[in-house]
């Protein structure tokens, strides 16, 4: 676990126009409380990758936490351990209730994010809270009201674990149209799962990159 002292002083690179970006993480995965929304931005600050999940209530511990993480980012995003140095940066965001500000849990996520993040050959970026009250990236103070824990409720139900495409956020409401189940996995990986391989968690959403969208860190 990381208090937010330490967190706040270990150089976090800050996040460029948070509120764009924390608004096009959330329309993207759309997070509930108890969701977990990991993100990658490459060189360029874009956002190269995403993914959301809910890990079960009884995992509080940092090295869970961690190896939760750590099996998403190797889902969704090849790694960067044979660089020199990062050039991408993970980003989380955690969808919970109660009040704003930093918790015990939140430590236990900062820990885990910082540790993953590391195996996978990634820079530790931002961690971004979000609850009832608004957002807000700990450590940095910049926040805003909008989007809150419960503004999932404002956008379009689900059904299957890859969601569509901006556009079709974008469309009006009775224009938009279900897609069909599917689950994205890394290029070349199997994305069939056996029961027995079904890992301690919720399934993920998997949300495709806009590849002209800029925002990241500075």
């Amino acid at each position: 676990m990381l208090d937010l002292e330490t967190w706040a002083s270990s150089g976090i690179p800050l996040l460029r126009e948070p509120r764009e970006f924390v608004l096009e993480l959330h329309q993207r995965h759309l997070p509930q409380p108890g969701t977990i929304v990991v993100a990658v931005l490459d060189a360029l600050h874009h956002l190269a990758a995403s993914a959301s999940f809910t890990p079960w209530p009884h995992d509080t511990d940092g090295w869970q936490h961690r190896n939760a993480l750590l099996a998403h980012l190797r889902r969704i995003i090849p790694h960067d351990l044979r660089l020199p140095e990062p050039t991408r940066t993970t980003v989380l965001m955690r969808c919970r209730d109660g009040a704003p500000g930093w918790t015990e849990q939140d430590g236990a996520w900062m820990w885990a994010l910082r540790d993953a993040s590391v195996l996978h050959g990634l820079r530790c970026g931002a961690y971004i809270g979000l609850t009832p009250a608004g957002w807000q990236v700990l450590g940095d103070g910049r926040g805003g009201r909008k989007p809150h824990a419960g503004s999932w409720a404002d956008g379009p139900v689900h059904t299957v674990t890859e969601l569509p495409p901006r556009s079709a956020l974008d469309a009006p409401r009775g224009q938009r149209t279900r897609q069909p189940t599917a689950e994205q996995a890394t290029p070349g990986e199997d994305a069939t799962h056996s029961p027995q391989s079904e890992p301690p968690w919720g399934p993920a959403r998997v949300a495709a990159a806009e590849p002209t969208r800029r925002t990241g860190t500075r």
